[in-house]
């Protein structure tokens, strides 16, 4: 496939934008293709659609090109060879501005690079610039917009980034998930995103928001090309060969807020199980009646009631460690803060170490109680998002659907596979066991296959 696409490529030099991360990359390190020319096409794609999508806070089209040219005359550095790469603006960068999204930092130039970005660029990739995020990758939205349709959300935090990849700007891009940061912008956006398991990925270098969640992921087009870009932030070869899984034992998970999924997410859900359940998957269904009854194939293991407060404990959980990562701007510029964001560190200091760690702790309790649902099954198939991207540029949406797996730490991948009512993408995300992330990007490849086949 990637052969063909090179063919159609050299004949129109636009075509290297559908090139998926990883074809690319197998392109680049045969040298069947240059790291200058898919820069260029790149750099060309953003100098069309920026002024519209507003995907980036900065971009470094002659470094990059430099850069292109370098790699193209030395040997082959990594993984990622080549390879453009968007970076969210919560990361510092030596080369580059970085201003988390807030004014408080115009021009800030930090005095090094964050170590994931270290890593990615060790490991060959070429930084074309900043994606813009929300203001401290909270609520407060960034000028970006939907690609699919201008006046619709991207989603928030990781907006440029979702928005980058999905409008072609960029094959792969750095984004973070506190709450739904990844998974959402990526479901509004029509993107794979991947949130690997908590504390797999160092956040050197990275704004902080919330030591408890703040987890390091990215973007692409497929699997394979999360996978590769895994690979480098896990410092796990293995995710940069996934193959589809032989079987796979899929738990539907649909939450005990499923009441809030509109009729979108409710029929993508639907599909997905028929799909799976007629390709041969081991389905099975996720509820939290309390009861365990079978039926044929179909076991429903009971998802545990208590596990409703777990929204309500990430919220408490990010606006307590918010307020102190962010103790310094609350203190010192807080009139150059969002309302929203100033109401969010006031409540999040309103509250006491001692209560933060009982939630801490009641968090602890359900993610053990959640994990032994692992024994019966490989991942969990839950919503991304309440539906479609909302329209309007206010807001970046709601994280629901994302909060409990984020407060647990369990590595997400979102799979984008079909269009909601007024053609927006819609998809489904699968969660993994902690630290079983190259279980869950397998049986992903093998999920979404058969989703979009």
């Amino acid at each position: 496939m990637a052969v063909a696409l090179l063919r159609r490529a050299r004949m129109n030099p636009e075509s290297l934008l559908s090139l998926d991360a990883w074809q690319a990359s197998r392109l680049l390190q045969r040298r069947e293709l240059r790291a200058e020319d898919l820069m260029r096409a790149c750099l060309d794609r953003i100098a069309e659609r920026e002024p519209q999508v507003q995907a980036f806070s900065y971009v470094a089209a002659d470094a990059a090109l430099a850069r292109a040219r370098e790699l193209d005359a030395g040997p082959v550095q990594g993984l990622l060879h080549g390879l453009p790469l968007g970076v969210k603006d919560v990361f510092d960068t030596a080369a580059m501005p970085t201003a988390y999204g807030s004014p408080i930092y115009a021009n800030h130039r930090p005095a090094s690079d964050a170590a994931v970005v270290a890593l990615c660029l060790a490991a060959g990739a070429v930084v074309v610039g900043k994606t813009a995020t929300t203001e401290f990758a909270t609520y407060q939205p960034c000028p970006t917009r939907n690609p699919h349709r201008l006046n619709h959300t991207p989603g928030g935090s990781s907006s440029g980034s979702a928005a980058a990849v999905a409008d072609g700007m960029a094959p792969l891009a750095l984004g973070t998930q506190t709450a739904g940061s990844i998974i959402r912008p990526a479901s509004f956006c029509g993107v794979v995103g991947y949130k690997p398991s908590f504390g797999r990925v160092p956040r050197a270098g990275v704004k902080s928001l919330c030591e408890s969640m703040d987890t390091v992921g990215g973007f692409g087009r497929s699997v394979r090309d999360v996978g590769l870009l895994g690979a480098v932030l896990l410092g796990d070869e293995r995710l940069a060969r996934i193959e589809s899984c032989t079987t796979a034992r899929v738990g539907l998970c649909r939450t005990p807020w499923w009441e809030e999924a509109d009729v979108d997410t409710q029929q993508a859900f639907a599909f997905a199980e028929a799909m799976l359940a007629g390709c041969g998957a081991n389905v099975e269904e996720t509820n939290d009646t309390g009861s365990l009854l079978s039926q044929g194939r179909r076991r429903h293991i009971a998802l545990p009631d208590a596990c409703g407060a777990l929204v309500a404990i990430q919220k408490d959980v990010m606006a307590h460690e918010a307020s102190r990562g962010l103790a310094d701007e609350h203190r010192r510029f807080a009139q150059r803060l969002s309302p929203g964001l100033r109401r969010l560190l006031d409540e999040g200091a309103a509250m006491s170490g001692a209560d933060h760690a009982q939630r801490l702790a009641q968090a602890a309790a359900l993610g053990r109680q959640v994990d032994a649902l692992f024994d019966n099954v490989d991942v969990l198939l839950a919503p991304s998002a309440i539906g479609e991207a909302p329209q309007g540029l206010n807001a970046t949406g709601d994280p629901l659907f994302c909060r409990p797996w984020t407060l647990l730490g369990l590595p997400c991948v979102h799979l984008p596979f079909t269009k909601g009512h007024s053609g927006l993408p819609v998809g489904l995300q699968l969660i993994g066991r902690r630290g079983e992330d190259h279980r869950l990007l397998a049986t992903a490849l093998w999920v979404h296959e058969r989703l979009t086949q």
